[in-house]
């Protein structure tokens, strides 16, 4: 099967066809830093990262851009209401952002550039619409500069609206605008507000415009993928469509977008209160199974967020975890360069269906388990491997060094030294049939958060989760 993927433009499911050979330009829409990211926020980064890494063993060489729009009027609401620099706003969430993408092993972007950056590409793209009469500048001198939703046909396709059913665009003075739904490229300079020379006056840019002049910058004209979460469909990615192809760009060729995170129904933000921030979640999971909980679902469904449901998917990661530290344990290093099985390929290839990619990963833990029970070594090594493929594909690889626990494998040592001479003694206790030591040695160590299982190969520990 070749790759196919669901376009939000066409409404359609397509087959995946590159602009070049062997190479795939994917351009998501980051962050906007005015606060510190909730799990809402970074289930995009996990449904992308899987997206790119599938990409990426399918051999495709990924060109990967995420922004980062560090001057908006949120970051500018939350600076004054603490007293502080736009910027310093911007450079802490930013540190956050980039803190919860690598805690979750997001891969980091091949560029991640900020919207202040590119302040001369955006005027130039204005120059380009205002040239073909696509746009126009206030004429009340605020120095404004808007887009003619009326001068370009197509607005609308990508979220399949009509023009005449669209509400105001609440960017800007509607006394400014030529027609309420014209959206602000620029925003003439206010007293107080960061402003940037542009031949039109200073001012600061829209957010919708900055998009557009970073993904042409470093992508080129046209691309192949654009991402973000269905709550960007309209305006800003309708508006990025629109302003990039009035200008004369072919901009993205495939529109890709996830679900939301949800709680009790509802979408999850800062403002309705019912945010929660990822230092928060990874003190009661861990992050690998706050990873696994985020990219279990299909990318475009929503997922509705509650404490049993993160337990259930912190259970589910640990039954894969668990059958391949035993085989590690029991067979031997598990390699890491087989081939994923076909049907977990199909899977993927088929609009990155990771529920079904699961699936098929939880299967070879029961047939592997079956295989442990039985004594069959080389027949759990084998499903060890293409388990572990398979789970790289999705960053949950368990041995891998990002959750191995690689900092703290010194520790690691130590602490299995000393286990194993309590276990040593619990077995002595079990050879002289003292079944109340062995069983008071267990005990005792489950106190102390280390869980014993008794295998026909000897007993094994973990460290228990909550």
């Amino acid at each position: 099967m070749s790759l196919r993927f669901y376009d939000t433009r066409t409404r359609q499911v397509r087959d995946f066809v590159p602009l070049r050979e062997g190479c795939v330009s994917l351009y998501l829409c980051g962050a906007t830093v005015q606060a510190p990211p909730h799990i809402g926020h970074i289930r995009s980064g996990v449904s992308f990262d899987i997206l790119r890494r599938w990409l990426m063993y399918r051999g495709y060489r990924v060109i990967f851009c995420r922004n980062v729009t560090d001057i908006d009027d949120k970051i500018l609401n939350v600076a004054a209401s603490e007293g502080v620099q736009w910027w310093e706003v911007s450079e802490r969430n930013y540190r956050a952002f980039a803190e919860a993408y690598d805690t979750l092993g997001c891969l980091p972007p091949t560029v991640e550039p900020r919207a202040t950056g590119h302040i001369p590409e955006m005027i130039e793209l204005m120059r380009r619409l205002i040239d073909r009469g696509h746009a126009y500048v206030a004429e009340d001198g605020s120095g404004d500069v808007y887009f003619d939703v009326t001068s370009y046909a197509e607005y609308g396709s990508l979220s399949n609206q009509r023009l005449e059913e669209m509400r105001a665009a609440e960017d800007g003075d509607a006394r400014a605008k030529r027609d309420p739904r014209d959206f602000a490229l620029w925003k003439g300079a206010r007293p107080g507000e960061p402003s940037w020379p542009t031949p039109w006056g200073p001012g600061r840019p829209g957010w919708h415009l900055e998009c557009s002049a970073m993904a042409t910058k470093y992508l080129g004209p046209t691309f192949d993928i654009h991402g973000g979460g269905v709550d960007l469909v309209f305006p800003h990615h309708e508006n990025e469509s629109a302003q990039s192809r009035a200008a004369g760009d072919g901009f993205a060729r495939y529109w890709l977008h996830n679900g939301l995170l949800t709680t009790g129904g509802e979408k999850m933000s800062k403002s309705l209160g019912n945010s929660l921030l990822i230092p928060e979640i990874t003190r009661r999971v861990r992050p690998v199974e706050l990873r696994y909980y985020l990219g279990q679902a299909h990318y475009r469904s929503n997922l509705d967020y509650s404490e049993e449901s993160l337990r259930e998917a912190a259970s589910a990661y640990q039954r894969l975890e668990n059958f391949l530290v035993r085989v590690n344990e029991i067979a031997g290093p598990i390699p890491d360069d087989v081939p994923v099985p076909e049907e977990f390929a199909a899977a993927l290839d088929d609009d990155l269906g990771v529920p079904q990619a699961l699936a098929v990963a939880h299967n070879h833990v029961r047939e592997g388990n079956s295989a442990l029970a039985e004594g069959a070594k080389e027949r759990a090594a084998q499903i060890g491997a293409r388990l572990r493929a398979m789970l790289a594909v999705l960053g949950l690889d368990p041995l891998s060094p990002q959750w191995a626990g690689s900092d703290d494998s010194g520790l690691h040592d130590v602490v299995d030294s000393l286990v194993s001479v309590v276990l040593e003694q619990r077995q002595e206790a079990r050879k002289r049939k003292d079944y109340a030591t062995a069983d008071r040695i267990r005990d005792q160590l489950a106190e102390m958060g280390i869980a014993v299982e008794d295998t026909p190969q000897g007993p094994r520990w973990e460290l228990k989760r909550s």
